[in-house]
């Protein structure tokens, strides 16, 4: 495709219109608050009056300070039991007063007055100035000091009796007749419904701290925002973008929600255009672009309308790690940029989100390099929550936040740290899904113990060396050129794989005194040879290799000529228009990682060649066999440079001088005599 141009197939428009539609069905329906403030700054905005009347909504430290103190004290909770104070009331009758037994009356009403009011049960622990008192299925609150304790109805007994018989020993009368003994608490705790009131105390306080009337001045212009007009100016967003929703017209509404809708999607195609529209070629990684966008806008729309701290949960770092599974860096950080910018646009405090989590996402594609092998991905877990950490505490720091209260936000992000590294193994599901092929997944082909490379290094072991060889001399080009370097080393791996099929048709699995093409025709070699492309991909395809790799197979001699077999054939009288039976029945490469493989195939085994390696042979074989590649067209469909081969030049010229380097000749040790 050419860069220059727009893809012009209806498929690739599609799929972007689709996406168009489903984010304008995402799109909040609410109004929004337009306004950008911080405690300390200016209100730059115009004067700000309530539309309507809103509760002002405590802050999260109050709302702590409240459950501090309800939990510091307990109000304890009294049953009135009558029993009790009949029976107090008619053991003074049983009471032996001697010579004091006109007094009895006297003692009832003295003894009912104060049973009238309460005689406390032992608190239990409980200490408060009021308490709940339970009477006649009604509970009231009471000051502890209209009620008496045992102790203060004994002494308010005694005083009263002194006062009005002063010729009485009245502590002597209370002691051995018993009286004393007689009062007993006729208000009985109720330790349960104590203990389920101070519950509901502390867990069901009031949110709100009064009303702010419509009309009411929240803000001038110029105004410094201090702590008291923040909390205002909160709890007006609040009962503005969740009571009063939109009030205009609802076509307007749906005009605007579809021009940002076309934004992003628009965002979103021009990104993928100038950061590499060969993108468009490969339909189902395009197509995964899209999906991964698609989620990540639907995780922000989701959890923005329900509730706004949830926000921490989502695992955004896991979309960077999505794309970095299938793409480059230069395709990734602009993808998972405009990834975020529904964040920006509608999430509260977007601004401070979207650094946040482009900060994690860096963080997470860097580390994730280095750790993402079995528990390490823990290790990727921790950096991404410490990233995390450190950018949202930078922003409390700005607030002048003391990290107090903020607790809850911390532990969220912990919890979507960990999601990003229960989330990843889904890569494997969109592998599939999306016929795709990850990283991880290119890792684990290249390790040669599983079964295809041991049959190869068992059967054709000249042939597994040499595609041992041809991986590193790959290795080294790519990273040269910005190629995919784990997709070049698979590929190499597989790249002759058929050859196990028939392994002593091959030169490099001969073993002495064993010449297979010995009684053959040119013809019959040439079918045999290139009937090792076709065996790799039944192999392989048996074999279920991702078609990405089949690829290298059927690309890596293109349609090239078995130049040998074909001069041989001329040489004896052959029809030169028969130089179809001599061709492989390839593709020509359309990658360069492809191009990549093919030269190192080839100048990989024609180096086995030279007599010396001199820098002025390794140049003239390197650059013959690029050269002939070009003049048989097998560069004609690749993306790849004049530059990018120049450099692919330098880069096998030095790894073959290098892998040849000539070696110090050690001297003979003398024969000891």
């Amino acid at each position: 495709m050419d860069k220059a141009r727009f893809p012009r197939s209806f498929r690739i428009y599609l799929p972007l219109v689709l996406l168009f539609v489903c984010l304008l069905l995402l799109m909040p329906r609410s109004g929004k608050f337009n306004y950008d403030y911080r405690k300390g700054s200016p209100w730059l905005y115009e004067t700000l009056i309530a539309q309507f009347d809103f509760p002002v909504l405590k802050t999260a430290s109050q709302l702590q300070q409240e459950r501090e103190n309800a939990g510091s004290g307990v109000v304890p909770y009294y049953r009135y039991n009558d029993s009790v104070t009949g029976e107090i009331l008619s053991g003074v009758e049983s009471l032996n007063l001697g010579d004091c037994d006109s007094l009895r009356p006297e003692i009832r009403g003295i003894l009912a007055g104060i049973y009238s009011l309460g005689v406390l049960e032992d608190a239990g622990g409980f200490s408060s100035d009021i308490i709940y008192i339970q009477k006649d299925k009604r509970a009231a609150k009471y000051p502890v000091s209209e009620v008496y304790k045992v102790s203060d109805a004994r002494s308010k007994l005694l005083s009263d009796l002194r006062r009005n018989n002063v010729r009485v020993d009245a502590d002597s009368l209370c002691h051995y007749s018993g009286l004393y003994e007689l009062i007993a608490p006729n208000l009985l705790l109720d330790k349960q419904t104590t203990e389920l009131i101070h519950d509901q105390t502390v867990n069901y306080i009031s949110p709100t701290s009064g009303v702010v009337k419509a009309g009411t001045l929240i803000v001038s212009h110029g105004e410094i925002i201090t702590a008291e007009i923040e909390q205002m100016l909160d709890s007006y967003r609040v009962e503005y973008e969740n009571s009063l929703g939109y009030s205009g017209s609802p076509l307007l509404l749906w005009g605007g929600n579809a021009l940002l809708s076309l934004a992003l999607v628009f965002i979103l195609f021009f990104t993928i255009y100038y950061s590499n529209p060969l993108i468009f070629n490969e339909f189902n990684r395009y197509i995964y672009i899209l999906a991964i966008f698609f989620l990540a806008a639907v995780a922000t729309f989701a959890v923005e309308r329900s509730v706004h701290g949830y926000i921490y949960f989502v695992p955004y770092s896991l979309i960077a790690l999505y794309l970095s599974a299938f793409f480059k860096n230069k395709l990734i950080y602009p993808v998972y940029i405009v990834s975020l910018l529904p964040l920006l646009i509608f999430a509260h405090d977007g601004i401070e989100l979207f650094v946040m989590y482009f900060v994690g996402g860096v963080v997470a594609i860097f580390s994730f390099g280095y750790f993402n092998k079995g528990w390490l991905q823990f290790v990727t877990a921790f950096f991404v929550y410490i990233s995390l950490v450190v950018t949202y505490m930078a922003f409390r720091l700005m607030d002048g936040f003391q990290g107090v209260d903020n607790y809850r936000p911390l532990f969220y992000l912990a919890l979507g740290s960990l999601f990003s590294v229960a989330g990843y193994p889904l890569i494997y599901l969109f592998e599939r899904i999306f016929n795709l092929i990850s990283n991880s997944r290119l890792i684990e082909l290249s390790d040669t113990n599983n079964k295809l490379l041991r049959d190869l290094a068992h059967k054709a072991p000249g042939t597994f060396q040499h595609s041992l060889q041809v991986m590193n001399m790959a290795d080294a080009a790519a990273r040269a050129i910005d190629g995919n370097v784990a997709l070049v080393r698979c590929g190499a791996l597989y790249h002759d794989i058929g050859k196990t099929a028939n392994p002593l048709c091959f030169i490099e699995n001969e073993t002495t005194g064993s010449h297979y093409h010995e009684g053959l025709n040119p013809q019959e070699s040439a079918r045999d040879i290139l009937r090792h492309v076709p065996d790799g991909l039944t192999i392989a395809e048996k074999a279920k290799l991702p078609a990405v790799i089949r690829d290298f197979i059927l690309t890596h001699h293109g349609t090239t000529c078995t130049a040998y077999f074909y001069n041989k054939y001329l040489e004896a009288g052959g029809d030169p228009s028969a130089e179809g039976d001599f061709r492989y029945k390839g593709r020509k490469p359309t990658t360069k990682e492809q191009i990549i493989l093919m030269l190192c195939d080839t100048i990989e085994a024609a180096s086995r060649t030279l007599k010396s390696f001199t820098a002025e042979s390794i140049s003239d074989l390197v650059e013959s066999i690029v050269a002939g590649k070009m003049r048989e067209g097998q560069f004609e469909m690749a993306d790849i440079s004049l530059k990018e081969l120049n450099t692919l030049k330098a880069v096998l010229k030095e790894y073959i001088a290098q892998a040849h380097h000539a070696r110090v000749v050690y001297p003979k040790r003398p024969e000891l005599k």
